[in-house]
């Protein structure tokens, strides 16, 4: 899920931001630990025009967000100088992290979806609705 715009080389830019994601995936896979950072999901690559720096997208399960920006951001150098061994490019862009609130977003309106679905379908049968639980 690329979220940039090139108006250059649009083609290259994409490709080389999916190829970006996909090797960095797998560098956290492998390199990151899973007790400090959590479960992280690299979920967009948007890169600038000229190559030199790149917004990374993360999703986290099982830690903060916060956290794990900050730890991803503090390994960023180390990062970068793996993925520049995979990478057949003169510029390997610098890179920085971000949180991607997407997922928790869609998470949130399916509940509320749900809740409204079973509101519905009990004011239509006479069923009271369930109370909701407290987080």
């Amino acid at each position: 899920m690329s979220r940039h715009k090139s108006k250059s080389i649009p083609g290259r830019n994409l490709r080389l931001a999916d190829q970006i994601q996909k090797d960095l995936a797998e560098i956290v896979q492998r390199e990151v630990d899973v007790s400090r950072s959590g479960l992280i999901t690299i979920s967009g690559v948007e890169l600038s025009a000229d190559y030199a720096h790149a917004k990374v997208y993360f999703t986290v399960l099982g830690a903060e967000s916060d956290a794990t920006a900050a730890l991803l951001n503090e390994k960023a150098g180390w990062l970068h100088s793996l993925l520049y061994k995979l990478l057949h490019i003169h510029t390997v862009p610098t890179l920085r992290f971000y949180h991607d609130p997407q997922i928790e977003r869609a998470i949130e309106m399916s509940s509320l979806i749900d809740r409204a679905t079973r509101s519905d379908s009990g004011a239509a049968s006479g069923i009271p609705d369930e109370p909701e639980e407290q987080s």
